[in-house]
This record gives structure tokens, C-alpha cells and sequence, in this order.
């Protein structure tokens, strides 16, 4: 092809129907449009152009299902659609993206810890359907997606991780052609999510790449997809890819789902990921909101001649009673105890000698500041007199009354209790980094709080401190040292979100007898609201031991499990009846 050819094929590329203007004259008086609406699972896909009369387009997009999301694309004339119901619709905020195929540049690094491939088995499918409900997105159910394993029109990706065979991201593609003979010949990337937890780097991209490719080799000429216009981490990876913006419109329906994109900026958006998914439950059933201090967390709910001030999950309905009792971490042992639940062995620092003396019986303890929250100050797994000192001095700095407890082996179990009623429990797990061969350890460290940050709105990060270099050198190595490809180091022996801790969703695993113990503690402290930390060592079992109790704790981390709405039932049961009858 000649330089003026190349050139000329570009411009009517970019004059495409599903770029810019149609031209009216070129469609024949008769034509018949298929007016082609796609099933995604998360709502419809309806491609505009293959409407001709926009009021029918309006119509169609009125016809969205309840808990579906649809969205009409490539719309000639968006601002007449508009204008059929401009009570029910909206022009979405969002920006289309466009690959233009023949131009993709592969990339020659291959993934390292995980795998892209298709959808291949009903465990997928689940897998892919918790993902999106974690992610706070529109998921569709398992049934659905396995169901398109062999569709020609809608296909699922996922990326898998090479250890263990967990899901860690998802995405779907749409063949424009299959759908309804585009003329085009165009296809579309669709929900996108990757496991705010995935150890890994660069698993949105391979997803991203792999959806490229695929349709490459079928024949399309470009890839679209739609991104928020102020998803500016997601912008930078795809105009690194090749991705350039073009002028595609997309309408969307006034729903409960939507309501953050057509309402405007408000100031609940300034809250913090504990007191926004209150609020928004809240302002899902017309609860009135006002926020107080959105920095701290405050905020009131009011509805007719209620109202209740709350600190994230912190409400008036605790008593400074109950929440005296779980702020003072002896109070809190003492009374589980005498309720007859098991909890480890404790007492409270006097004396140096005193403390190695409690060492030397139990061989392994864990030093931690009687008041505090969000795991500052705390060590685990102390063996050695010398690091047993600086343990102490580093829980001195955030209480002056120092804990030493009996070190209890077993996986971390937080379940959360809510109207003493167990609501979520899920395993936490400590800060851990994966060896790429290509980093050493301060800076996997780094990449890894980095991308733990993104995933928590920045509430969570690993502290490089004393701590940290303790449980580095207790593994044999550090900070400068290169950790081979494919290892996982725990870098931290507490296993708290805010030290880079993840957390893994077990609700359904839980055994009776540990939901037992943990309503019975709950109502031991009598407390409205908690969350419970255990020790155990399997979550189906019946051994335990309670370490803890947290009077305000993170219901955002046990997503998608109800802990919002549970929440809100509880402060407005009236409500709670109305979402039943609905």
C-alpha cells in the first residue's frame, strides 16, 4: 500500500460510523436495522447505530432490568436519545477508548506468577462472580458466564495464579461482528476487575493484551472500551498500549447503581472506604446523610425523628460503657473468660525480669499496647530477650500499659457480629511480597504497599520499621538481598489490613461453633457492633482462640458480604422491613 493510500485508509477509518457523524444518505430507504441489544450478565451492551429511530433507543434503555446496568454505545445523535427521557437517563461521564489493531504493538514479557486464558469451568464462573461483587461491581451470575463458554458474540478471560489456582482477575470482550454483522468489524472490552489482594503486577494489562489479541487474530480492525474520566491510573495503561480517545457518546439509566455518576459531586465523597459504604447504603433507602468531620470519619443518618451519629461503624447505639470495655484489651480478656470463652494466656508488663519470665514459660509471646488500634505497636512471635525489650518499647509509644500474651499458632479469623448476629468472618493474612528475580526485598516491599494503597483508597501499606526488618531477618534475609523468583516472604507476623495485611472472605465456611463463640462475646462486652479476632486452626473446626475485639471495625473489607446493610438494618429496622416487602 502507498504512503497516500495508508493515509487515505486512516481517514475513513476515523470517519467510521461509530466514531463520528452517519451520513444519512448512504442508508437505503428500506433498510432494516437489527436495533442489536447484547446480554453481558452486568446489564446490556445496545449498539445505537443499529437504531434508526432514537425514541426507540430511549424506550429500549428504559427497559433495564432491576440490578442490571445497562449502557447504550455509539449513539449518533446521544442528545436527542436524551431528550425522550430526560427523567430517566444520562449521558454517562465516561471517556471510549479505541485500539486500532493493526497497529498493537505485542509485548515480549511474559507474566510472571500467573496465567491469562479463557473461561473454561463452572469454578471460573463462581470465581469470576465473587470477583465482581467484591470489586463493588454488577456481577453476573455463575450460571450466565459459564453458559458463554462457547459463545461466538461474549467471552470471559481470566487471569489465574500459578501457585494455587485462585482467580485474580477477570475481564469480558464483545465481537461486534458476531453480535450483529458490524460493517466495521469492531469489538469491545467490557468489566475489567483484577483482586484488589493479587500479589502480582501487570495482571490488568495481560488481560487487557490477551482481549487484543484474541480479536486480532479473529479479524477485527479496532478494540473499544469505556473508562471513568478520572480513572487516570487506568488511562495511563491504556494510552501506553495504543489506545487513543475518540469521540463515542455513552447513556446510561438514572438507577441506584448510578446514582454518583449523574448526581454530582457530594460531600460524602470525601469520607474515608469505612464510612462511604455506610453512606451509601443509607442514601440507597433515603436515609438523609450529613456528613460532620469527613477527615474523621463522622457523619449523621437521619430519617423522620431519628437521628444517629456514627464514626464509620461506630454508632450512638454502642455505649461508652461497651466500648470502654473492648478499647482496654485486659478488660476485654478478663471478661470473655469469666463468660467461659477460651482466650490465651496474658498479663500485664511490670518488670523486664517479669516479662522474660513469661517468655521463658511460653516460649513465644506477643507484645502489644493495652489501648490502641489499626495494629500499631504490636509484635508477634517474640522469642529472643533482646527482641522482646524493643517490643516493649515500641508498644510503650503508642500505651503506656503493656500486654504480654501467650503466642497461639493458627490463621488470623476476624468475624464480624451485628445485632449479635454473625454477619462475615474472613482470614486475614499478613503482609507477604512474591520474588520477581528482578527486585530485592525494600524495593518489593515498595511495589507492593504501592499497590496496596491503590487498592484502599491508601489505607493500607507496609510500615518499613523496626518490625518488618525483625521478621526479614528471622526468614534469613535483608532489605537489600534479591528474593528468588517465585518465593513469598512474610514480612510482618500481624495480620492487619493497615500494615499490608489482606483479607479472605470464609462466611460460608464458618463452623457453628465458632459463630456461637463469637455471639456469645459479643454479647459478654454487650456491644452492638464488633469485630472479633480469632485464632484458629481451621475456620470449619471448633478450636479457637479470641485475642480481641474491635468496637469499630472495617466493614468495607468484607465485601460482598452485607455488613453495610446489616448495619443499617440495625440503626433503621424500619427499613430493613421496607427492602424485605421490596
Amino acid at each position: 500500500m502507498s504512503t497516500r493510500e495508508h493515509i487515505h485508509h486512516r481517514l475513513e477509518r476515523r470517519r467510521a460510523q461509530s466514531v463520528s457523524s452517519w451520513d444519512n444518505e448512504r442508508r437505503h430507504e428500506n433498510e432494516i436495522w437489527s436495533e442489536t441489544a447484547v446480554d453481558c450478565g452486568w446489564g446490556r451492551l445496545i449498539f445505537g447505530q443499529t437504531f434508526n429511530d432514537p425514541q426507540r433507543l430511549a424506550r429500549c434503555l428504559q427497559e433495564e432490568r432491576s440490578g442490571r446496568r445497562d449502557v447504550a454505545m455509539y449513539l449518533r445523535d446521544p442528545h436527542v436519545v436524551l431528550s425522550y427521557a430526560p427523567q430517566d437517563l444520562f449521558l454517562d461521564p465516561s471517556h471510549t477508548f479505541r485500539l486500532w489493531l493493526d497497529r498493537y504493538q505485542y509485548s515480549h514479557r511474559r507474566p510472571k506468577g500467573f496465567v491469562v486464558r479463557l473461561l473454561n469451568s463452572r469454578a471460573d464462573a463462581e470465581a469470576v462472580h465473587r470477583l465482581y461483587a467484591a470489586r463493588r461491581m454488577v456481577p453476573p451470575n455463575a450460571e450466565f458466564i459459564w453458559e458463554q463458554r462457547a459463545s461466538r458474540v461474549i467471552q470471559f478471560w481470566v487471569a489465574q495464579d500459578e501457585q494455587d489456582g485462585g482467580i485474580l482477575g477477570c475481564v469480558n470482550g464483545v465481537d461486534h461482528v458476531e453480535a450483529f454483522g458490524d460493517v466495521e468489524r469492531g469489538a469491545s472490552l467490557w468489566a475489567l476487575a483484577v483482586d484488589s489482594q493479587a500479589p502480582y503486577p501487570g495482571i490488568g494489562e495481560t488481560l487487557v493484551r490477551q482481549v487484543a489479541e484474541f480479536y486480532q487474530a479473529r479479524g477485527r480492525s479496532f478494540l473499544d472500551l469505556s473508562v471513568m474520566h478520572d480513572n487516570k491510573g487506568a488511562i495511563r495503561l491504556y494510552e501506553k498500549l495504543g489506545f487513543e480517545r475518540v469521540p463515542v457518546f455513552a447513556l446510561k439509566n438514572k438507577n441506584a447503581y448510578n446514582e454518583p455518576l449523574f448526581i454530582g459531586k457530594q460531600p460524602a465523597a470525601q469520607l474515608n472506604p469505612y464510612a462511604a459504604i455506610i453512606v451509601n447504603e443509607a442514601r440507597r433507602r433515603g436515609i438523609g446523610i450529613e456528613v460532620i468531620d469527613a477527615e474523621a470519619g463522622y457523619f449523621a443518618l437521619g430519617l423522620g425523628g431519628r437521628r444517629i451519629v456514627c464514626r464509620e461503624s461506630l454508632s450512638e447505639l454502642t455505649t461508652a460503657v461497651a466500648m470502654s470495655r473492648c478499647d482496654d484489651k485486659v478488660v476485654t480478656q478478663r471478661l470473655l473468660k469469666r463468660s467461659g470463652l477460651r482466650v490465651p494466656d496474658q498479663c500485664e508488663y511490670e518488670a523486664l525480669d517479669q516479662a522474660e519470665a513469661f517468655l521463658t514459660r511460653h516460649g513465644s509471646v506477643v507484645v502489644k499496647p493495652a489501648r490502641g488500634e489499626q495494629g500499631a505497636g504490636i509484635s508477634v512471635d517474640i522469642r529472643d530477650p533482646n527482641d522482646l525489650e524493643q517490643a516493649i518499647k515500641n508498644a510503650r509509644r503508642i500505651c503506656e500499659t503493656v500486654i504480654l500474651e501467650e503466642f497461639c499458632t493458627g490463621a488470623d479469623l476476624r468475624i464480624i457480629v451485628i445485632n449479635f448476629e454473625v454477619v462475615a468472618a474472613a482470614i486475614r493474612r499478613p503482609a507477604q511480597i512474591v520474588g520477581t528475580g528482578a527486585h530485592n526485598i525494600g524495593e518489593l516491599i515498595q511495589i507492593q504497599s504501592r499497590r496496596r494503597r491503590a487498592a484502599t483508597s491508601g489505607e493500607s501499606s507496609i510500615p518499613v520499621d523496626a518490625e518488618t526488618e525483625r521478621c526479614i531477618r528471622e526468614a534469613g534475609f535483608r532489605m537489600e538481598d534479591m528474593l528468588p523468583y517465585g518465593q513469598t516472604l512474610v514480612v510482618r507476623k500481624t495480620a492487619n489490613l493497615h500494615t499490608g495485611g489482606t483479607i479472605h472472605d470464609v462466611t460460608d465456611n464458618l463452623s457453628p461453633a465458632l459463630a456461637q463463640a463469637a455471639c456469645k462475646a459479643a454479647r459478654a462486652l454487650d456491644i452492638p457492633v464488633t469485630g472479633l479476632d480469632f485464632l484458629v486452626p481451621d475456620v470449619t473446626a471448633s478450636d479457637y482462640v479470641i485475642i480481641e475485639a474491635n468496637e469499630r471495625p472495617g466493614l468495607a473489607n468484607h465485601e460482598p458480604q452485607p455488613t453495610a446493610e446489616r448495619f443499617v438494618d440495625l440503626l433503621f429496622p424500619q427499613t430493613a422491613a421496607r427492602e424485605l416487602r421490596a
